[in-house]
């Protein structure tokens, strides 16, 4: 019997699937931390300028799990392309909401 190499039917598991393993730590790790910004916020454990910085900071490691966990992003086989298109991405989302926020900050003419 031939077997089937290639075509609409053959689901190469090593190309888009993590293992059992990769998915529990990714899950625990995103587990972990929405309880830490949860615990500073509820218990009022830190000033409010510090508590932002803490939840900040689980906000941009929980968007790293996620990426390289369960999206896995660093399982690419061929061009980085949708990295770059992240990247890129990321870089335009800051620079709106960067300069949003610093015409809201410091915008005088309001005043």
């Amino acid at each position: 019997m031939a077997q089937h190499q290639s075509g609409a039917g053959s689901h190469g598991h090593d190309d888009s699937h993590g293992s059992v393993k990769s998915y529990v730590i990714g899950f625990i790790l995103s587990i972990v931390l929405t309880i830490i910004p949860l615990g500073v916020v509820m218990n009022h454990m830190l000033s409010r300028t510090s508590t932002m910085v803490v939840i900040l900071a689980a906000a941009v490691l929980q968007f790293l799990v996620q990426l390289f966990f369960f999206m896995h992003i660093r399982e690419s086989n061929g061009p980085r392309w949708n990295v770059m298109t992240l990247i890129f991405g990321v870089v335009i989302l800051l620079t709106i909401v960067g300069g949003s926020v610093w015409i809201m900050e410091y915008n005088m003419v309001a005043q």
